[in-house]
């Protein structure tokens, strides 16, 4: 059996990894080449997503950083925490420098009998595609319809060089008049940043790194990368035998960073139907995408808006300069059960 994937990011190098781990003969298109990978970008992991990763596609231990503990404050009610997440000290999610994630699924695959990289398409080749590139004619053509949001902000991402700390295993995040900066750590000398800030915010980014610097003894501030902040649900999930995938299905804002977090728990759920195909003998077509749509579009739809409004309820605190919402979210957190609710939530997603 063989199947394609077009496009060459994190996403499509990771469902390739697990399929051919399956045996099954896959083909990468792609035009360009992923070479200038951004050095100061990291993504999160969930403690089940690693566990995943560990399993089927290769282990990550020795490039993840462990998050024990999440903390998290308000401008408006005076710096003070109003809610906090740990698990009996053990890991929460972890954080991992994207190229060096990127650079060890090219290593993995570029020797991999099963795999094929190619730089152009023939449609009539496959029964199956996934489509995890934004850009394509394939995308423009059918893959357009979407519920889309701009945040018309912009995240920006930095990593700051600091004293060492043996005990960086804890996530900050604060939400500020200008929109959330977190602080996320990824070794004992070093913690990514990442800022997002409203559009007609004038602000000095160093300034507010140290304005809302929870305890770094900051050596040195890399480089500025910025993105265009928006979020987007994929109305239809396939056409024919070709299936969205990845950043083309949901497009979140990072305020939980829930992205890459969300592909691997749709990589888990194609697996187990790929599985299944091949564990009756069945041939690997479009009902593959039809089924995978019923099972993830409701889930990732709730999903995603749940990180919306999470993000839309600090934004009104904001706007009206009220600290309301930060109080209440502080008796709440008194409730464990409601701690242990919300750490499931982001490990695990939504079961239904």
């Amino acid at each position: 059996m063989k199947v394609c994937i077009l496009g060459n990011g994190l996403v499509s190098l990771t469902l390739a990894k697990a399929l051919v781990g399956l045996g099954i003969y896959v083909d990468i298109i792609s035009i360009k080449k992923n070479t200038n990978f951004d050095k100061e970008r990291t993504l999160g992991l969930s403690d089940s997503n690693i566990d995943f990763f560990n399993k089927n596609i290769f282990n990550i231990e020795k490039i993840v950083w462990n998050i024990n503990k999440i903390e998290i404050f308000s401008e408006s009610n005076k710096n003070e925490k109003i809610l906090d997440f740990e698990n009996d000290d053990k890991r929460l999610f972890a954080l991992l420098k994207n190229y060096q994630l990127f650079e060890l699924l090219i290593k993995k695959l570029d020797k991999n009998k099963y795999i094929t990289f190619k730089k152009k398409l023939h449609l009539k080749d496959y029964s199956l595609i996934i489509n995890c590139d934004q850009n394509n004619a394939i995308t423009k053509k059918f893959f357009f319809k979407k519920q889309k949001k701009n945040y018309e902000s912009y995240a920006f991402i930095t990593i700051i060089d600091h004293k060492k700390i043996k005990t960086n295993h804890t996530a900050y995040q604060a939400f500020t008049k200008n929109g959330p900066i977190a602080f996320l750590p990824v070794s004992d000398r070093q913690t990514s940043i990442v800022y997002s800030v409203k559009n007609r915010s004038k602000i000095d980014l160093k300034s507010c790194i140290e304005k809302f610097n929870p305890k770094y003894e900051i050596i040195k501030i890399r480089n500025f990368s910025k993105f265009e902040l928006k979020s987007s649900n994929l109305r239809k999930y396939y056409h024919s035998n070709i299936l969205a995938f990845g950043d083309l299905l949901h497009k979140l804002h990072p305020l939980a960073g829930q992205g890459f977090n969300m592909s691997i728990r749709d990589i888990r759920e194609l697996i187990l139907l790929v599985k299944l195909k091949i564990d009756n003998g069945l041939e690997l077509n479009n009902s593959i995408c039809e089924d995978f749509e019923k099972k993830t579009r409701h889930k990732n739809y709730i999903f995603s808006n749940s990180i919306d409004f999470i993000y839309e309820a600090f934004n009104f605190e904001s706007k009206v300069n009220t600290n309301i919402l930060s109080k209440t979210l502080k008796m709440i957190n008194k409730k464990k059960y409601v701690s242990r609710f919300f750490t499931k939530f982001a490990d695990q997603g939504i079961k239904i």
